[in-house]
């Protein structure tokens, strides 16, 4: 089981961790603890490095497994073994554009929820853009050039983020915890972490987020389509 640090620090940026597994074929390793986010939620992985004795492995791919993460290893050097000590250092400058995103779609979501009502269908991202659709039935240009002022104003109100991990039964007591039209947390989830931006935004969330609104700069619509007949998708970047 890897202890999953980023769930609790977003800005750690290296770690010490114990190896406890290794998987010859795909070159992977299991770590005991680990800052990498091993993607989800539209948020993809991280990357960065594994140093163990010496050698530095790059981290290529971070996976999700069960309660262990799996981190894949580039080169051509041989694997560790089993309970070799190891420092990992994450890809920051890429990490932290990823976090000012998913903050950015969070108060995308929270301000368009809040003034029309309208839920999450799906969403995506990549280092300082992303999209993410919503259950409205028409989408204009003046409803899009709203919302982009009305989220920007959230940015600049400075809003801190607040993390909680919760049990099940007390976090699902929060009116519209879960903002996706379906719910996609299994029902053997246990413990629930919340991401709340404080007087907007209160949601289930795995992802990375920056600590304050202000971190994430300014949002831009760059562009909007119909993806049906109830599911409008907007586009937005971070400048």
């Amino acid at each position: 089981m890897t202890t999953l640090l980023y769930q609790t620090d977003s800005y750690l940026k290296e770690f010490s961790a114990i190896i406890t597994a290794v998987d010859a074929e795909t070159r992977a390793v299991v770590l005991d603890q680990s800052a990498f986010y091993p993607g989800g939620g539209g948020q993809p992985c991280d990357f960065g490095t594994l140093e163990v004795a010496g050698v530095m492995y790059p981290v290529e791919k971070v996976k999700k497994q069960g309660d262990d993460v799996l981190h894949f290893l580039g080169g051509t050097e041989p694997l560790p073994a089993v309970n070799s000590a190891s420092h990992g250092t994450l890809d920051w400058a890429r990490r932290y554009q990823l976090m000012r995103t998913h903050t950015a779609l969070h108060i995308l979501c929270g301000t368009v929820f809040r003034d029309h009502g309208a839920k999450v269908t799906g969403g995506d991202m990549d280092p300082l853009k992303g999209r993410m659709d919503f259950e409205f039935e028409n989408m204009r240009a003046e409803l899009v050039n709203a919302i982009e002022t009305a989220t920007n104003l959230e940015v600049q109100q400075g809003r801190d983020i607040r993390v909680k991990i919760l049990p099940r039964d007390e976090a699902f007591q929060i009116p519209d915890l879960i903002r996706t039209k379906i719910n996609l947390l299994p029902e053997g989830i246990m413990q629930v972490r919340t991401v709340e931006i404080v007087g907007l935004d209160l949601q289930a969330d795995g992802g990375t987020h920056v600590k304050n609104t202000s971190e994430v700069g300014r949002i831009k619509v760059v562009d909007y389509k119909s993806k049906g007949a109830i599911n409008k998708r907007i586009y937005i970047e971070i400048e």
